[in-house]
Parts: C-alpha cells; sequence; structure tokens
C-alpha cells in the first residue's frame, strides 16, 4: 500500500464549469471555435446542459441553465496549449474571433493577469510555455493561448 493514498490514483481534469448568460449564443460561440459538441441535454425549463470539446483535448466544457451559480463571464486564465502559437492565432482571426496579438511576459515566466508585462510578439527565444495570445467569449469567460512544442517532463 502506498504511504501517500493521493498518488495512488490518477486524476485527470475531464470538465470545467463554465457560467453563461446566454446558452445559445456561448453554444454558436464554442462551435465556431471548431469545438465538438458532445452533448446538448434539457430536462426541464430550468435545466440544461452543453458540453464541447476543444480538439485534442481529453478536457470539454459544459455550460447551461441550472448549472453553475457563478456569475457569467467570471471564469478567468483557462490554458489552450497550442504546438504553433501564430498558426492558432490566424485560424481564430480566421473563424471570426477578436483575439489578442501574440505576446510574452517581461519577466519571461508566465504572464500576469490583465495586460500588466506583456511584450507584444512571440517569445524571442520561442521557448515553450512563454508566448501566449488571449481571447474572451460573449460573456467575458477569459481564455489564454499557450505555446508548448516540448511538454516539460512528467506532462
Amino acid at each position: 500500500m502506498s504511504s501517500n493514498p493521493i498518488n495512488s490514483q490518477n486524476m485527470k481534469l475531464e470538465v470545467v464549469v463554465i457560467p453563461v448568460a446566454d446558452v445559445d449564443r456561448a453554444k454558436d460561440f464554442y462551435k465556431t471555435l471548431g469545438w465538438r459538441l458532445d452533448a446538448d441535454f434539457v430536462t426541464g425549463e430550468d435545466f440544461r446542459v452543453i458540453q464541447l470539446t476543444p480538439p485534442g483535448s481529453e478536457c470539454s466544457i459544459i455550460f447551461g441553465k441550472g448549472v453553475t451559480s457563478a456569475a457569467p463571464g467570471s471564469v478567468q486564465g483557462l490554458h489552450l496549449i497550442v504546438y504553433d502559437i501564430e498558426a492558432a492565432h490566424a485560424e481564430l482571426v480566421d473563424r471570426g474571433i477578436e483575439v489578442s496579438e501574440v505576446f510574452h511576459d517581461a519577466d519571461g515566466i508566465f504572464h500576469h493577469s490583465g495586460t500588466e508585462g506583456r511584450v507584444m510578439g512571440p517569445d524571442p527565444k520561442r521557448g515553450d510555455y512563454a508566448s501566449f495570445a488571449s481571447f474572451s467569449d460573449p460573456d467575458g469567460n477569459g481564455w489564454v493561448l499557450q505555446e508548448v512544442k516540448t511538454r516539460a517532463p512528467g506532462r
């Protein structure tokens, strides 16, 4: 028996709940991103669950009516890992999504909240985990693209 029971079981993040005000508007937005619609269940006037999954992701998002009491737009800093930040940026623009310019952090570690410390353009060394772009859904939930070509060991 393991001395640390938490390490004995894998724990995979499966679903993130996103608070939205207009369920159909959010559904259309995420489908515009090219995300797969996995479910759209309605069990009554007060309950509807929609699940979508980004391409290549094992984690999905869920939103709907009666799903969360969190304020619409209150989720920030969700990261989508991409292989090529500039190609991912171009694809979002082509899909009609308003996305920030590609940026890196002035300290070279991790981006700050908001726009503090942003330096326009990808990381000059093109280091993994160092180049970003951001966008929001129609309710203001914030997403960050992060470029990773080679994952850190163990990830």
